[in-house]
């Protein structure tokens, strides 16, 4: 799947939000009915998150909005989640985020419950991605075993939950190097997309946000999750590709299809030693840039 810059919340009980967030310019959307909204109106907000996908979507399956879409259901280890997945999995969305992942039975679960829809529904099996939430030690400790799941498209971390459940300082970098590296090597090994960063609760430190973003980048996460429209600017232009980055993957790729002309798998510009790892990673450079200018 493409990989995307930035993907912005709105509650799924205020539909004001609801109605403008495909507006803002985030390569994706997050409906959330988990922490956002409270128990007394988990009902009501999947009635109008239910209603925001019907208007983003046509009877025809043509997406009246740019951005992909994804909800968040609520814990698979409360009574709401099940009805979460009833009320939004259809035609022409995403993929659905499960909050607070620490198993790969829940991740089947959900799988089982997507396929029920799907198939009801008449949807292609598998059209409906899955994104797991690490936001607990034992999320951490278990992420290998997750990355197996049915229909994953990759993992984000929820930092803030994560460091109240080890007792660490959120604000102390350390706290999660460990977690954020583990989630990005396995999210490797098991070819997914790279992890999602996760939000940056200071809406005021926008300078501190790109930082964070460009840290995390490059430990290799890639998009990350915004909780207000002022900081999809700054989250899209991190992860969008330099003119400089540009030119250099063309030249990468360039030198890497004369040597396959040649016979050879392997090149080197200047001191730089070329394999299909680096060009990989070329291609990938030069598909954002595309889509950046397509947008």
């Amino acid at each position: 799947m493409a990989l995307l810059r930035s993907y912005l919340f709105a509650p799924g009980n205020q539909p004001k939000l609801l109605d403008r967030v495909f507006e803002c310019g985030a390569d994706a959307v997050v409906l959330d009915l988990e922490d956002a909204v409270p128990a007394s109106e988990k009902a009501a907000a999947r009635r109008l998150v239910a209603s925001a996908l019907a208007g983003a979507f046509s009877a025809n399956d043509a997406q009246a909005t740019e951005a992909s879409v994804f909800v968040r259901i609520n814990p698979t280890g409360t009574g709401h989640w099940r009805a979460d997945i009833d009320a939004v999995t259809g035609p022409g969305i995403t993929g659905i985020r499960i909050p607070k992942t620490e198993t790969l039975e829940s991740m089947c679960r959900v799988h089982d419950a997507v396929l029920d829809r799907e198939r009801l529904l008449g949807l292609r099996t598998g059209s409906v991605r899955l994104v797991a939430t690490i936001e607990t030690a034992r999320g951490i400790a278990q992420v290998e075993s997750i990355a197996a799941a049915p229909r994953l498209m990759g993992f984000t971390f929820g930092a803030a939950d994560f460091c109240a459940d080890i007792s660490a300082n959120l604000s102390d970098r350390m706290a999660t190097l460990h977690a954020c590296s583990r989630l990005v090597i396995v999210s490797r090994a098991a070819r997914l997309a790279p992890p999602i960063a996760p939000v940056f609760t200071d809406l005021q430190d926008l300078e501190g946000l790109r930082l964070d973003t460009e840290r995390l980048k490059h430990l290799g996460f890639f998009g990350r999750s915004a909780i207000h429209p002022r900081q999809i600017g700054i989250i899209n232009s991190v992860f969008e590709p330099s003119a400089g980055e540009v030119a250099a993957a063309r030249e990468v790729v360039a030198a890497y299809e004369a040597a396959e002309e040649e016979g050879s798998g392997v090149t080197r510009i200047g001191a730089l030693f070329v394999d299909l790892a680096v060009v990989r990673r070329a291609r990938t450079v030069l598909e954002l840039s595309e889509r950046g200018r397509g947008r």
